[in-house]
């Protein structure tokens, strides 16, 4: 029995009173399978370089008025988006590893496209889910040390974050609730094709969520994390939200596909989000900083070029980002 502490709270459409569920979904992959993909003969897992440098680097302004909004690639799944006088962090991610131990595991290619010491103040911090790669103790607990923002996350990583550091200032939250951030800014939660853990006793014993930012330059839908299935959690976004300005989706982390294609999409199935969910342009995002999987580190970016000209859409409305790059609306 794990003595973790995890997420206590009444039943629903996706919590089963132990664990979460997505009702359209799948379940994670078995243990059995994660060792057939580790260790299964067979295997093709491309060498990615020691160091592979973005040409990129920000330093943001201290704040952003106005109608504007100003969206700086970290890297990974981290994003700074600074909109109506706040400054708000997306899966912030400073860590050399994304590992539940500093001396193994996934390790950076590249520095954040923002140098920590170069970061406006922090107000909120949106946090998706619990997988090492966007929820980063270290991080959350220097951003709680040198800025106490708010931090915003599904159901049950607030345990996470306050059973490990207290001083982190965590807020949790279900799917389809909306927060007001201040400034003219709200945030929803909504549901995504994933799951969750922080080790093996406590799979799905947290929520996860994409989220749909509502700022003065339109509605901004930040996938940090998603698989594509058959598209109706993007569909869904479209018809509850309405219009969207931008949808941030992932593009990386997909080989092979029969391990991956339902937890995270490849570029062609990102495509097809974005056609679903009707946003005006989008962003490539959880690529080309951690290797999680067996893809060569610009595979994504190729294969959105390719998959873009297969479905008639402009290369310019779907842009793989480089840490350090920026994008304003």
């Amino acid at each position: 029995m794990s003595r973790m502490k995890t997420y206590d709270g009444p039943v629903s459409d996706h919590f089963d009173g132990l664990t979460f569920f997505d009702p359209d979904g799948v379940p994670p992959k078995s243990l059995r399978e994660v060792l057939r993909w580790q260790f299964g003969g067979g295997r093709q897992r491309a060498t990615w370089p020691v160091w592979a440098p973005s040409p990129h680097a920000d330093t943001p302004p201290a704040r952003v008025d106005g109608d504007k909004v100003r969206l700086s690639f970290v890297g990974h799944a981290s994003w700074l988006i600074q909109a109506g006088g706040l400054n708000i962090l997306v899966d912030p991610v400073w860590s050399e590893r994304v590992s539940p131990v500093s001396f193994a595991g996934p390790k950076r290619h590249n520095d954040p496209g923002i140098a920590y010491e170069s970061l406006p103040k922090i107000d909120v911090v949106l946090v998706s889910h619990g997988h090492y790669d966007h929820l980063d103790i270290a991080t959350l607990s220097r951003l709680a040390k040198d800025f106490a923002p708010r931090v915003v996350t599904p159901l049950g990583n607030d345990v996470t974050m306050r059973s490990t550091d207290s001083a982190i200032k965590a807020e949790a939250f279900d799917w389809h609730d909306c927060v007001e951030l201040g400034g003219g800014i709200a945030v929803h939660l909504v549901p995504t094709r994933h799951w969750t853990a922080r080790g093996i006793l406590d799979r799905n014993k947290a929520l996860w969520a994409s989220f749909v930012l509502e700022t003065p330059a339109g509605k901004i839908y930040v996938v940090c994390d998603s698989g594509y299935g058959d598209g109706r959690h993007f569909r869904r976004v479209a018809e509850r939200h309405g219009k969207l300005r931008l949808a941030i989706l992932p593009i990386g982390a997909y080989e092979p596909r029969w391990f991956m294609r339902d937890q995270h999409m490849n570029p062609e199935d990102a495509v097809k989000a974005l056609a679903d969910c009707g946003a005006e342009a989008a962003l490539g995002h959880h690529h080309g900083t951690f290797q999680l999987t067996d893809e060569a580190i610009d595979a994504p970016a190729k294969a959105l070029v390719e998959a873009l000209d297969a479905a008639e859409i402009s290369q310019q409305r779907f842009v793989a980002m480089k840490p350090g790059q920026v994008v304003e609306i």
